[in-house]
């Protein structure tokens, strides 16, 4: 079974930045593409960033590209996702998951993490 924690989250005001981390453990990390998602309440879960299983490839929703970057360090079993230019709408729970496949459907993605909260002040 693997088990993602997630962490790094917190409150920023608009324009700043943070990096959420979430490591993986009980499976093998290197064979899965791990994605990004945010959530907020009374809304669907939606794909931020997603990256294949050496990095060589990456995908980002419209909303967060050029200012997002998802990156994974396999030796460590953990991904990152570095936000910058925050702005008050990224306020959100952000969740990582795995998937074998590099893609956005969410019904791919089986193992999830708890959840972090982000909050952007403006």
């Amino acid at each position: 079974q693997v088990l993602l924690v997630e962490s790094g989250g917190g409150l920023v005001q608009a324009g700043g930045s943070l990096r959420l981390s979430c490591a993986a453990s009980g499976g093998t990390f290197k064979s899965y593409v791990m994605g990004w998602f945010r959530q907020t309440p009374g809304k669907e879960r939606d794909l931020v960033a997603s990256i294949s299983w050496n990095g060589g490839r990456t995908y980002y929703a419209s909303s967060v590209k050029g200012r997002f970057t998802i990156s994974r360090d396999n030796a460590k079993s953990t991904v990152y996702l570095d936000m910058n230019k925050l702005r008050p709408e990224d306020t959100a729970v952000y969740y990582c998951a795995t998937s074998l496949t590099l893609t956005t459907a969410i019904d791919t993605y089986n193992h999830w993490g708890q959840g972090t909260q982000v909050t952007v002040s403006s």
